[in-house]
């Protein structure tokens, strides 16, 4: 699987979570969660939930758009912007587990798979940012760079 694929499924997947967490908070239902603790509930209710009265799941959402997004970018500026966006979202994600494990003392599996994927997204966009390709050996350097 190339990088950029990688970048693809990972944000799709964080999508799909973010997507669903705001679809949630919007709506007014009921969280699905998987422990039972209602760790999740009480996550989604804290005052880390929302960050200037937006929710931070919309946040997250408008992020992992961001990321599909800069894949439609050329090869070089694709690979700048996904490393900023997941740098950013990676730190903000930090900053919530931090909040879910010293401040609201209840963790919340989608927040901990958003996180995931998030730190997964980092990884994949800092090795898009700086891998470096040997040319080709038929002089085609153009075809190293589109696959990242």
């Amino acid at each position: 699987m190339t990088l950029r694929r990688a970048t693809l499924v990972l944000a799709l997947i964080g999508t799909a979570i973010a997507g669903y967490l705001t679809y949630v908070h919007y709506g007014h239902l009921k969280i699905i969660c998987a422990s039972g603790s209602g760790g999740c509930e009480k996550v989604q209710s804290s005052d880390y939930a929302e960050l200037a009265g937006i929710p931070v799941a919309t946040l997250g959402l408008v992020g992992y758009v961001g990321i599909l997004g800069s894949l439609l970018l050329p090869p070089e500026p694709s690979r700048q912007v996904a490393a900023l966006l997941s740098l950013v979202g990676f730190g903000f994600s930090m900053y919530l587990t931090w909040a879910e494990l010293f401040r609201i003392h209840a963790i919340c599996q989608w927040c901990v798979g958003s996180a995931t994927i998030m730190t997964l997204l980092t990884i994949v966009s800092l090795i898009r940012l700086f891998r470096i390709e040997d040319p080709e050996p038929s002089g085609k350097a153009g075809a190293a760079v589109a696959t990242r």
